[in-house]
């Protein structure tokens, strides 16, 4: 029997816990998808996100994110009736707003990779928790992440959401000591 952190103990957390929260992510696509899944998840459980993860794949032509940038008022129509995401016209304004500004990100720094990760220095923080309690809801360098975010127009970037993704991405490794991911 494995040790996982505490939040992991049931499908889908489970699943995602072993293969991907926590792995140090490279690729603008995942990276752009894991930005709209996490605003999406604002307010709402991060099990709920991952329910809907296949809807938000064939909602979002599997985050391509030229595509998402191109998204017009019919497009956003058809999302609003989409009942496999979560049907928020802000949080669907922002994912197609976010591609918008991640493209420009990549024209400056060439990747959207080399923007994100300048911000760990390119090497992933490994933090120390024992508890799942111990974890911060966001961090001073969430907070720089976010108010860069902000100032490059994107949106649902909070300080709170950029740590998730910092989580999710890798950038950031949060599994607690006692989980058999910690070391790896």
């Amino acid at each position: 029997m494995k040790n996982r952190c505490e939040w992991a103990q049931n499908e889908p957390n489970l699943s995602y816990h072993d293969a991907e929260w926590g792995v140090p992510q490279h690729d603008d696509q995942k990276l752009f998808e894991f930005l709209i899944l996490e605003g999406a998840q604002a307010g709402l459980s991060w099990t709920t996100i991952l329910n809907r993860r296949n809807g938000y794949r064939n909602a979002f032509c599997n985050f391509d994110v030229n595509a998402v940038s191109k998204f017009n008022q019919k497009d956003i129509k058809k999302l609003l009736n989409d009942d496999s995401i979560i049907r928020n016209k802000l949080k669907i304004n922002s994912a197609i707003n976010n591609a918008k500004q991640f493209i420009k990100i990549q024209k400056q720094f060439g990747t959207f990779d080399r923007y994100v990760w300048s911000f760990v220095n390119n090497q992933p923080i490994k933090n120390k928790f024992k508890n799942h309690s111990d974890l911060p809801a966001y961090t001073e360098l969430s907070k720089n992440l976010s108010m860069d975010l902000k100032k490059r127009g994107f949106t649902f970037v909070g300080p709170t959401i950029c740590y998730a993704f910092m989580q999710a991405v890798g950038m950031v490794n949060d599994h607690t000591v006692n989980c058999f991911k910690y070391l790896k």
